[in-house]
């Protein structure tokens, strides 16, 4: 299993100082979430050859790897010029995971067109996610040749405001991509989203299961609804949270009691975002945390 930390509370450090901030906090992985020095969100990459020299050379001199690449571009925009924006930037960055000798990528399966070209999931009709579905349909038919030449794994979740942001079909659109490439990534935060039964969403994912985000949210669909207060009421804003371990209401001995039964041996990264001043401690806890439940589960 590789054990990874999402840097993205660190994202102020320069590319080249991360390896020995993850080595420092326990990690042996990284996965690298869009920044705007490498894989910005939404636009090219910003990689050049003297920035992937420099890059791996501090790699390897922390003895740290990168467990993923997450890009994120507008793959499922229903304007076909920003779709094929989204296309030339994934191509790029699959050059440059090649180049870092790095297996596997990640990512959403996207909330369709910027929103100067069109709103945001929750506040469209059917017909817009159909037509997000289909580009991305279109997205994974060139990529997922691609992908497959050159021995590269995908890994998608469904986010909240996605065009698909629950379990279903977000599992069966990846079991009818067909590819022994592409899998699907449990995001522990968007529990509330998923489903209600945390051991039976796990066990449906079972088979295409490769890659698992550990972080706490509560659960805004509870009885009481104030989990939450948004202004105005009624929102249709998706609201989650990425938190430490035990600062919410995802029931953890459920998690990863199921994991280790389905026998999960993939990628599990810590996804905390909520506690930028206190960054280091989150990640140091988040590493002990993860491994006192492995030591538990795994080892029965």
């Amino acid at each position: 299993m590789r054990i990874a930390l999402d840097p993205f509370m660190h994202r102020h450090l320069s590319l080249v100082a991360l390896p020995r901030k993850v080595r420092e906090l326990g990690y042996d992985w990284i996965e690298l979430s869009p920044r705007a020095d490498f894989l910005e969100w939404f636009k090219a990459p910003r990689v050049f050859p003297d920035r992937i020299r420099d890059f791996r050379a501090a790699l390897a001199a922390e003895n740290v790897k990168i467990a993923s690449l997450l890009p994120m571009y507008r793959w499922a925009s229903n304007d076909e010029a920003e779709r094929q924006a989204a296309v030339r930037h994934w191509k790029r960055a699959i050059e440059i995971a090649v180049e870092l000798e790095v297996d596997t990528m990640n990512s959403e399966f996207g909330r369709g067109p910027h929103p100067d070209k069109g709103s945001c999931y929750c506040c469209n009709t059917g017909s817009m996610i159909e037509t997000c579905e289909e580009a991305w349909w279109r997205s994974m038919e060139e990529l997922v040749p691609l992908l497959e030449r050159e021995g590269i794994n995908l890994h998608i979740e469904p986010h909240p405001e996605d065009w698909v942001e629950t379990l279903q079909p977000a599992v069966d659109l990846i079991r009818t991509v067909n590819s022994p490439r592409v899998k699907f990534l449990y995001c522990a935060p968007h529990t509330f989203y998923f489903g209600d039964d945390t051991r039976a969403m796990l066990r449906e994912c079972a088979d295409v299961l490769a890659h698992v985000h550990v972080g706490d949210t509560f659960n805004h669909k509870a009885s009481s609804g104030l989990r939450y207060i948004l202004n105005p009421p009624g929102t249709q804003a998706r609201v989650h949270q990425h938190l430490n371990i035990g600062q919410g209401e995802v029931p953890w001995d459920d998690f990863f009691g199921t994991l280790a039964e389905i026998g999960f041996d993939g990628i599990m990264t810590a996804c905390v975002f909520a506690w930028e001043d206190r960054a280091d401690q989150s990640g140091r806890f988040m590493r002990a945390e993860m491994q006192r439940y492995i030591d538990t589960y795994w080892q029965k």
